[in-house]
């Protein structure tokens, strides 16, 4: 165990960040900002055009929540307080660099998993990094390398760690017993995910924005109550982003440093632009060239880090929350239950904040079993064959039970590892395939 923890401390130091935001910011210069001058039409192509008249599976709406399904969990909540806890207020300002930037990398894997997906015997899609490393890079070792640590990955940060989370904050709340939780959550699962990615879609397409929209509300409500504290909240992110922030309460202080990386790290591990999972969902989508397919994509990473993540952390400030000394969901629930508790009382407030974080925890991490489960899916096709699927689906559906029950330091431990070295085979692809990136850009543009 503590060999892997030197290994996943390892994988996502500086290294890998570096790279992540580093290839954010290359083709953010090579696409000539797109991000920025196209994300209203993206905006209209995801939410109200939402789907093509064209070859895919399921509709760019619909493949847009099923990314968000998967990208849209516990990070968005217990990942924002913990970059908060560590690297003070500042730590926000750079989880929005980390987005923007990211969206040029989220646009980017989208474009390549259109253009390089395959049509298998079912006559559904498959494309995402193995496809566009082996068939656009011309190394399928690579592409077998990612799948590898997809499949891993599905399993862990897709599944079993999701599921213990939401057994966990059922039992706290409500102290139903962890295999309760566990039977229930398992055949929610397989109802679901035998169907496939329509099935999947379907779900995922009305699931995400009612827990989005639901999230969203309570936060901005929240906000609403504090809203003089707004610029107080905005002063002590942009000063602690460049000149970190002085101890205060149980907080112990940061430096610009530690802002930046906490900020960076957990930004990265939220709308995992660049790690390859979301391009998988893209590949899926009814479209008639990669572009418009890529342009939805690159509104995931700004719908997640600079919308929910945004929400979550401006409640953690303006509730003087994070400087209680705690960390992770606990952090973001003291958030909530303190605004409300000055509007409804000690008690009321206490209760309501719970069901806010609680709900959110429960709908962020059963969306997320659903999206991965899909890429690991995918992920083993690419490997086993078609033949792997229904096995597959069996497999994982009953490993969701298993995470409710089980211990899982060792398994968060080892999904972080696979999860990080998804990104390495991704990166090079990304990199490798930029001219194409741009050339297609031009084309359609």
């Amino acid at each position: 165990m503590n060999y892997l923890t030197a290994v996943r401390d390892f994988i996502w130091g500086a290294p890998l960040i570096v790279l992540l935001l580093g290839t954010g910011i290359y083709l953010t210069i090579r696409l000539k900002g797109l991000q920025f001058t196209k994300l209203l039409p993206a905006l209209y192509l995801a939410l109200i055009k939402r789907k093509e008249d064209a070859e895919g599976d399921i509709s760019h709406f619909q493949a847009l929540m099923t990314a968000l399904a998967a990208t849209v969990g516990t990070g968005n909540i217990a990942g924002v307080a913990t970059a908060i806890a560590a690297g003070g207020p500042g730590a926000l300002f750079w989880m929005w660099i980390t987005g923007l930037f990211g969206m040029a990398t989220k646009y980017s894997e989208a474009l390549l998993a259109v253009k390089y997906r395959v049509k298998d015997r079912f006559g559904t899609m498959s494309g995402g990094p193995m496809y566009y490393l082996s068939r656009g890079l011309g190394a399928k070792w690579l592409g077998v390398a990612f799948a590898i640590f997809a499949s891993f990955a599905a399993f862990g940060i897709g599944n079993m760690v999701q599921s213990n989370s939401v057994a966990d904050a059922v039992h706290s709340f409500l102290k139903i017993p962890y295999w309760l939780t566990g039977l229930v959550l398992t055949i929610l699962t397989g109802l679901v995910i035998i169907g496939g990615i329509k099935s999947i879609a379907n779900v995922t397409s009305v699931l995400v924005p009612f827990m989005i929209l639901v999230y969203f509300s309570a936060a901005l409500i929240a906000l609403a109550l504090r809203y003089s504290q707004l610029p107080h909240a905005f002063s002590l992110i942009f000063k602690g982003a460049f000149s970190g922030t002085a101890a205060l309460g149980g907080f112990l202080g940061a430096g610009v440093k530690e802002a930046v990386k906490m900020g960076v790290a957990r930004g990265l591990f939220s709308n995992e632009s660049g790690l390859g999972s979301a391009p998988i969902a893209a590949a899926a989508a009814q479209t008639k060239n990669p572009v418009n397919q890529a342009l939805v994509s690159m509104t995931q990473t700004f719908i997640d880090t600079i919308v929910v993540c945004t929400m979550t952390g401006l409640v953690i400030i303006t509730s003087g929350a994070w400087t209680s000394g705690k960390t992770g969901a606990p952090l973001s629930y003291l958030g909530f239950k303190k605004i409300f508790s000055s509007l409804m009382g000690p008690s009321l407030g206490n209760a309501v904040g719970g069901i806010v974080v609680a709900l959110g925890l429960v709908l962020f991490a059963y969306s997320t079993i659903l999206g991965w489960s899909y890429y690991g899916e995918k992920s083993l096709e690419f490997l086993l064959g078609e033949k792997s699927v229904l096995p597959y689906r069996v497999l994982f559906t009953v490993f969701v039970f298993v995470g409710t029950i089980a211990s899982l330091g060792f398994v968060w431990t080892l999904s972080d590892v696979m999860n990080g070295l998804m990104a390495f085979p991704n990166l090079v692809g990304l990199l490798g395939l930029s001219g194409v990136i741009v050339a297609e850009t031009k084309k359609y543009l």
